[in-house]
């Protein structure tokens, strides 16, 4: 038997308002939408690899950062590469994002989304 192909492509965040997401996402990372839906949509990475889409669920809760017992958890982050920690922090607050109250660590910016996932831009 042969093993079918399996790769991930793209990474669906459930959210508050996908064309809000993927304003923010598409600023940050320089991507384009290549597929709309009035409550998903679609953005594959140019380069390659995986791409984002983004669900708006009318029950959406948004995550608490950090975690707090009896609070709604994360259930994803994504962690960006970036070269320049405090400019690429500017084009995520321009794009919309909110800085995390609490940073763990030097060495990364925790960044809240429009819809309140946190996402690490961390230096390699």
């Amino acid at each position: 038997m042969t093993s079918p192909s399996i790769s991930l492509r793209t990474v669906c965040l459930d959210c508050s308002d996908a064309h809000a997401m993927a304003g923010f996402y598409g600023a940050l990372l320089g991507w384009e939408p290549t597929f709309t839906e009035p409550d998903w949509v679609l953005m594959r990475n140019p380069a390659g690899g995986v791409g984002l889409s983004f669900q708006a669920e009318p029950a959406y809760v948004a995550p608490t950062w950090p975690e707090a017992p009896g609070q709604q958890q994360k259930m994803i982050h994504l962690d960006v590469l970036v070269d320049d920690l405090e400019a690429a922090l500017a084009v995520a607050l321009a794009a919309g994002g909110r800085a995390a109250p609490y940073q763990p660590r030097e060495d990364l910016r925790v960044v809240l989304d429009p819809s309140g996932h946190p996402l690490c831009l961390f230096l390699d």
